[in-house]
């Protein structure tokens, strides 16, 4: 027999999820029948799977050790080094990324452009593998921890996108970041240089529909099959006739939105491989030997009204430095650099 004491990564979950994380290579149709014969209780009661887990409820699982570990399977929690695409990121890099905020609930990093957010091959390195990392080296995960709840980034940004991505430690940090990003209790900035003398501030609307087979998107002035509604803010920060550093508001959060909502309003960014000017582009590598696109998520402001247990988050505003080469860009475009802390 197994017992098993819920803690708080556990709590707040259904029981069957928490089974199906819990004995990973087990099958849906098993759990359910060992609920139904109590081989599997809560609380010593028999469960359907449907409960909400709280602190301290005791599980028990009457298996033979040989059939809980064949269930158990195996959770690689370690940082391997990245065999795809992209720079190597290996544990000595992993270490120099340290978390711009942190509390007992969520993490922020500042993301580096060349890094994933979520691992898309087996092999890559991403974000979400250097979370695990930093954890275990705080003592904050371990392998039996791991097992239940993952912690992972909330946001997502494109590979060549650097910037702020919000982490969830904890099953109640993760469930809670993601419900202020579907309700957009956040504010969202980010950082742009783009082609030309940028004219159109204020808040376009418009509507974008996605192309999952190419991972594209068109923005388009009325609604078409498939297309959603999104909303972006957009203000000059400087520029010239070549060129502007804009600040975008994401007021909705739409794949690439910040991307081609620039480019349909005639405004490419800068090294964007998939929205931009091909030509310019050829000239801005030229000039000054970066290739990636010219975005940075560089600030998110929380909400003044926030749950019970996030005081710490209340009206906060969290800012990422722009990385190297965005500067390097700034300069050599003669555009005015914001520096670290921002305007």
């Amino acid at each position: 027999m197994q017992n098993i004491t819920i803690r708080e990564n556990e709590a707040g979950q259904r029981f069957d999820k928490f089974l199906k994380k819990y004995l990973s290579e087990a099958s849906p149709s098993f759990l359910y029948k060992m609920l139904r014969k109590k081989n599997i209780t809560l609380n010593g009661k028999r469960a359907d799977g449907r409960e909400i887990l709280q602190i301290d409820d005791e599980v028990k699982l009457f298996f033979s050790d040989e059939t809980f570990q064949k269930f158990r399977g195996s959770k690689d929690l370690s940082l391997r080094e990245q065999k795809s695409g992209g720079p190597l990121l290996n544990s000595e890099t992993a270490q120099l990324l340290s978390p711009v905020y942190e509390d007992h609930h969520i993490l922020i990093f500042n993301k580096p452009a060349g890094m994933l957010s979520q691992k898309a091959a087996r092999n890559d390195i991403s974000l979400a593998e250097i979370l695990v990392r930093y954890l275990q080296k705080n003592g904050e995960l371990t392998e039996e921890s791991g097992r239940a709840f993952r912690p992972s980034p909330v946001n997502r940004l494109d590979l060549n996108t650097s910037g702020l991505v919000l982490c969830g430690k904890t099953l109640a940090g993760l469930q809670y970041l993601s419900e202020l990003l579907k309700v957009r209790d956040t504010q969202k900035y980010y950082y742009a240089i783009v082609r030309g003398d940028f004219r159109p501030e204020g808040i376009h609307s418009a509507y974008l529909r996605k192309d999952a087979k190419r991972n594209l998107v068109q923005v388009t002035s009325q609604e078409i099959p498939g297309s959603r509604r999104i909303t972006t803010g957009f203000r000059k920060i400087d520029g010239n006739d070549r060129c502007s550093l804009v600040e975008a508001e994401l007021i909705t959060g739409r794949t690439h939105q910040i991307r081609a909502h620039l480019s349909y309003l005639g405004y490419p960014i800068l090294g964007d491989p998939k929205y931009g000017d091909r030509r310019v582009n050829r000239m801005f590598m030229k000039e000054t030997g970066v290739s990636r696109q010219m975005l940075h998520a560089r600030k998110i402001i929380f909400p003044e009204q926030v749950r019970s247990g996030f005081e710490t988050l209340k009206g906060r505003t969290v800012s990422g430095a722009l990385p190297q080469d965005f500067c390097d860009v700034l300069n050599k475009l003669k555009l005015l650099n914001p520096g670290e802390e921002g305007i």
